[in-house]
């Protein structure tokens, strides 16, 4: 995927299809002024309240659910608990989560007719709570691996694509493992971002070239910081987030795009449930309604993702694919 058309076009989403509000701080009306390129500014709407786009309950598709939930008429949500935008963070009132993932969620359950409860986890103990049923489906930007297939179904939502995110100005240009060689580079422990960056490294080894030197962060304000003073040339995450630090923030460039999955498979992002629990198909089939209603799009629009979009769900398609050895 082309990097510069790719994030123009997200950081263009950023700057128009978030411009929600018309105030400069939460005290007048719970909007922030921020960056939005070309010396202009445009305003986003951090509400608790702001207006969720939603969607009816179909009974056919709701027919499909396990009788569990069904009959309990609420859907437990898993989402990150890390502050992510434009995926999912806090509005205002610090507390209640806003972002694509979430309302993509509710757009699910409205299908569904179901309630969300929204449940804030670390990236493990997602896992964690969808292997025992604590959670019946995360929502959390979610990579379809093949080795994850093995414990779970994935009913597929958006497109997966990567980003390196650099300081403003460093004219770095990331398209393959010889571009990070010797290079100090920031990763979230436990992604396929990670997965990637570590493949990467031992292929510069392998050429002779000096290996990736990789750092983990905590928190990502951590790792903006980090990269804004250069104590790392680079930061490897979920592309959507590095559009979104670009677009609002100013002080960061994307240096290079790559799918989730590698250079041969499109990766996918997907709503996660434990194997065989029964949702797999209704939360296909509910993808596939919004999808086909139109509410899907809204969405994606409203964060600045339409690039990221699919035509339809699909479950358990070919994923990234295991660690040779």
């Amino acid at each position: 995927m082309p990097a510069a058309r790719t994030t123009a076009a997200v950081a263009l989403g950023l700057a128009s299809a978030l411009a929600l509000g018309g105030c400069a701080n939460p005290s007048d009306g719970a909007t922030t002024e921020v960056a939005a390129g070309s010396g202009t500014r445009t305003t986003l709407d951090l509400s608790p309240d702001r207006k969720r786009i939603t969607t009816g309950k179909v009974e056919s598709i709701a027919a499909g659910l396990p009788e569990r939930i069904r009959r309990s008429g609420v859907l437990e949500v898993a989402t990150s608990s890390d502050s992510a935008p434009p995926l999912a963070f806090h509005a205002t009132d610090d507390k209640t989560v806003i972002g694509v993932e979430p309302d993509l969620a509710h757009l699910v359950a409205g299908v569904l007719g179901l309630r969300v409860h929204l449940n804030k986890a670390s990236w493990e103990n997602l896992f964690v709570g969808l292997d025992s049923a604590k959670y019946d489906v995360g929502f959390s930007n979610i990579t379809v691996t093949e080795e994850r297939k093995e414990k779970y179904d994935f009913a597929t939502y958006r497109k997966d694509n990567l980003a390196f995110l650099a300081k403003k100005g460093s004219g770095l240009k990331i398209g393959g493992p010889a571009d990070v060689a010797g290079r100090t580079v920031a990763v979230s422990s436990g992604t396929n971002q990670e997965k990637l960056l570590v493949e990467w490294s031992e292929a510069d080894r392998r050429a002779g070239r000096r290996p990736v030197d990789i750092r983990y962060y905590q928190k990502d304000s951590d790792t903006y910081l980090a990269l804004r003073s250069g104590r790392i040339d680079l930061y490897l995450g979920p592309h959507p987030t590095a559009a979104y630090q670009v677009a609002t923030a100013g002080q960061t460039e994307i240096a290079g795009t790559y799918s989730g999955a590698g250079a041969s498979l499109q990766g996918l992002i997907a709503a996660t449930t434990k194997k065989d629990s029964g949702l797999a198909e209704p939360l296909a089939a509910a993808l596939d309604e919004v999808i086909r209603n139109g509410t899907y799009a809204e969405v994606l629009k409203r964060w600045g993702l339409s690039d990221e979009a699919v035509t339809r769900s699909e479950i358990n398609p070919p994923g990234l694919p295991r660690t040779a050895g």
